[in-house]
């Protein structure tokens, strides 16, 4: 009797100590389990985050493209006005007489003389292609209607040059000319800047 009693002893301890062998398994499991969910989640959380940050970076990159058009398109405009008043105000100093218009209307051409051959139509280009080679050794490429006046080619070296903003001139090297203060209202077409021209920064002129 007392054999059997310790026999049912022993296997009620063993079964105890299965059933917490299986129990310290399933918490393990079960915290396993929830370790693996939080990881994903907190992976999934952090590729939004990241995407978030993107798309708040690709934003911003596209307002500040936006607001650069905007005043670049202003700058041009504002060019543009004053070279308009600077020509009303030269006409208003220097009108021209009505002697000279005058003489300009009597004169004709003479009946011996044989009329001047057309120049041959030079093709007309939309663009033009401009680098401007700065004082410090450095260059700017930009693209500028043919039609735009050379006071634009400054305005905008004015804007994003990258060798101070001491006074300068601009002048090409072959054939070598040295633009001045009147050419910044004459067309770049004119100029003979069109389809591609290289400018020169000169020190010292305004």
């Amino acid at each position: 009797m007392g054999l059997q009693i310790s026999i049912l002893f022993l296997f009620r301890i063993q079964k105890r100590i299965t059933d917490k062998a299986k129990e310290k398994e399933e918490v393990e499991k079960k915290k396993k389990l929830k370790s693996e969910i939080n990881r994903r989640k907190s992976g999934k959380e952090l590729v939004s985050i990241k995407q978030e940050i993107q798309d708040k970076e690709m934003k911003k990159i596209a307002e500040e493209r936006k607001r650069a058009k905007i005043e670049d398109k202003l700058a041009r405009q504002k060019v543009k006005e004053e070279i308009e008043r600077d020509k009303a105000d030269r006409a208003a100093k220097f009108p021209k007489s009505s002697t000279e218009a005058s003489v300009g209307l009597l004169v004709q051409p003479s009946a011996t003389e044989k009329p001047t051959q057309e120049p041959t139509q030079q093709k007309e280009y939309d663009q033009t292609r401009i680098q401007i080679r700065l004082t410090n050794g450095s260059a700017l490429t930009h693209s500028f209607g043919s039609k735009e006046c050379l006071g634009a080619v400054r305005l905008y070296i004015q804007m994003n040059r990258t060798d101070g903003d001491s006074p300068f001139g601009l002048m090409t090297s072959f054939p070598r000319k040295v633009f001045m203060e009147d050419d910044m209202a004459k067309p770049l077409f004119d100029l003979g800047l069109v389809p591609s021209a290289v400018l020169i920064l000169v020190k010292g002129q305004s």
